[in-house]
């Protein structure tokens, strides 16, 4: 594959063909996509109550105050884990789908290219979710729970399904901001923005980190600041990215 991609890198496999057919094609990835989700979806809320064992872990020393306050608690649970979990597990059909059908039309230069970004954008958006799980989560819950014992209300039980929401929209969260350095260095590929651009806006990129925390997390400064504080980190390293590009050139 990587000999064929060097020899011949400007080479494209669709032949013209009638828009009928590209409707058709359209077609036939958008029920595959929709299909996969639908099973991915039932395969999540099927193992819910392992799942959600796995998202009670971050508040270990609290685990006894999760309850379900409501009759409708367990089921609550079971979709929202069905919906983002089955969001989570049908990425790979879904990105499937997509390249299946724009991948006849692009050469193998940026075929190799779309998957190299695809790869990598997997692997920070997982780095992003391991993070938000390992670190984070456990420090929200702690936090809270040690200022709610400062102001002299402790809280005994927690409502699981609160909890699932913060736990879900924090992963959830880290993830996609964890694809901000892949964004900005393929702009800088382009030659959109340069690296002393970015310098010049960091002030900016500040501000809409705590923006961005504030609109991406559940309504509390601490993961407000946990969000953007990262988000700060990797917007400084995706500025050394772009520079190096730029001496590469």
């Amino acid at each position: 594959m990587a000999i064929t991609v060097i020899k011949d890198p400007d080479r494209r496999d669709d032949p013209p063909r009638p828009i009928l057919e590209h409707l058709m094609a359209l077609r036939e990835a958008l029920v595959f996509a929709f299909a996969s989700w639908a099973i991915c979806a039932i395969v999540a809320g099927v193992f819910s109550p392992t799942i959600l064992e796995l998202l009670k872990s971050p508040a270990a020393e609290n685990e006894g105050m999760l309850q379900g306050l409501d009759l409708t608690s367990g089921f609550s649970a079971m979709v929202s884990i069905s919906i983002w979990g089955g969001t989570a597990l049908s990425f790979p059909f879904l990105a499937y789908a997509v390249l299946r059908f724009i991948f006849p039309a692009l050469s193998r230069r940026e075929k190799f290219a779309i998957l190299t970004l695809l790869s990598i954008g997997t692997t920070l958006f997982m780095a992003g979710a391991v993070l938000a799980y390992r670190e984070t989560v456990p420090l929200v819950v702690t936090t809270f729970q040690d200022f709610n014992a400062w102001v002299g209300l402790p809280v005994e039980t927690i409502r699981i399904e609160g909890y699932i929401s913060i736990v879900l929209k924090t992963i959830i969260a880290f993830g996609l901001v964890f694809q901000v350095p892949l964004l900005i260095f393929v702009l800088g590929w382009f030659g959109l923005v340069t690296s002393e651009w970015l310098r010049k806006q960091r002030k900016i990129a500040i501000v809409l980190a705590f923006v961005l925390g504030m609109l991406l997390t559940p309504p509390d400064p601490i993961s407000q600041v946990a969000l953007a504080v990262p988000l700060c980190i990797l917007y400084e390293l995706s500025i050394w990215a772009v520079w190096l590009k730029e001496r590469v050139r």
